[in-house]
């Protein structure tokens, strides 16, 4: 069954102030047979501004293909900084609240437990890499979960946002902590710092000529495993651009996009064009047009721009078989 949505937060639990409706879920994309499969939860990218959609249906139906019983997770984001409402711990306790359930649930998902796996992209990868290094601080109140491991059991961080330092992707900081952040919470959530022997094994990729997160911010990350003796694989191609999901010619297309995960942005357009946020109303429709919520599809890029794209698709359009024999070979899978 694929496109099932399940809330990750019972009524109650949930109190971000700037949600305008939305509750964190996942979307599970499950093989209907009795055959017990690893999991996989993809987190997509956008900054912690958004959850791309181009990140999130497209790697799920790869990792489907591929064996696994796949769940998408729409996380907490902060698009607009006028409603001074930075997403702090938010997004992590999201992220842990997911593998709780899905750990919780595994009988009945037919996962085994014990290969729980987490792929994250740009800002995802960051959530998901933050989950890797402080599963343990993240506390869960609700009894049904509060025992369940929230450790991932190997992760997946393509063209990761790691590091607050000189290397940063600064807007998705601003997202994550505000304006002006506390030192300590920077230091928190500069992620290569916080890298012990038990960590989960990674696997991370990037483009050398990543404009918008720097190639430094897998390395450092790639290193931190190496010194902690933490199973890692670190692959690094030659060119392309930021944001480049599964590197496929559906993906350049635009072809297999799923805008479930835009819910928080939809709702938030809702709201601002209603008069209910300190914006003006007119920024509602601006972001129903900038996400394409309207149903109209906007090219990304000009035609010279995509036919090089195209071009090397077949480069790093690998990565998804290398991430998959890795995981194969760390998570123990015939």
């Amino acid at each position: 069954m694929i496109g099932e949505k399940t809330a990750i937060w019972k009524e109650g639990e949930y109190s971000y102030p700037a949600a305008y409706g939305f509750v964190p879920f996942i979307v599970s994309y499950m093989h209907e047979d009795d055959k017990i499969r690893p999991a996989m939860l993809v987190a997509p990218g956008g900054a912690y501004r958004y959850a791309s959609p181009y990140e999130g249906n497209l790697p799920a139906l790869e990792f489907y293909r591929a064996g696994y019983n796949v769940f998408v997770l729409a996380y907490t984001v902060n698009h607009l900084d006028e409603l001074d409402a930075p997403l702090g711990m938010q997004p992590l306790q999201d992220i842990s609240r997911a593998v709780r359930v899905i750990r919780a649930h595994s009988a009945q998902c037919k996962i085994d437990p014990l290969k729980i796996a987490v792929c994250g992209f740009s800002a995802g990868g960051h959530l998901c890499a933050s989950l890797c290094v402080h599963y343990e601080d993240i506390k869960d109140p609700d009894p049904e979960y509060g025992e369940v491991s929230n450790r991932p059991d190997a992760a997946v961080l393509c063209y990761p946002v790691i590091t607050s330092g000189e290397y940063a992707n600064r807007e998705s900081f601003r997202a994550l902590l505000g304006a002006d952040p506390d030192e300590k919470d920077l230091e928190y959530m500069s992620l290569e710092k916080h890298v012990t022997e038990d960590t989960p094994p990674c696997f991370l990729w990037q483009t050398a000529t990543d404009a918008s997160v720097p190639v430094e911010n897998s390395y450092l990350f790639a290193g931190a495993c190496r010194k902690a003796g933490v199973p890692y694989a670190h692959h690094v191609f030659s060119d392309g651009v930021h944001g480049m999901s599964v590197a496929t010619p559906e993906w350049l297309d635009k072809e297999s996009e799923e805008l479930y995960t835009l819910e928080q942005i939809r709702l938030l357009a809702e709201a601002v064009s209603a008069g209910r946020t300190p914006c003006p109303p007119e920024r509602g429709e601006e972001l129903i047009r900038e996400f394409a919520l309207d149903g109209r599809k906007r090219e990304r890029w000009t035609p010279e721009v995509k036919e090089w794209l195209r071009g090397l698709l077949d480069e790093v359009g690998l990565w998804t078989e290398l991430a998959e024999r890795w995981l194969a070979g760390e998570l123990g899978l015939k």
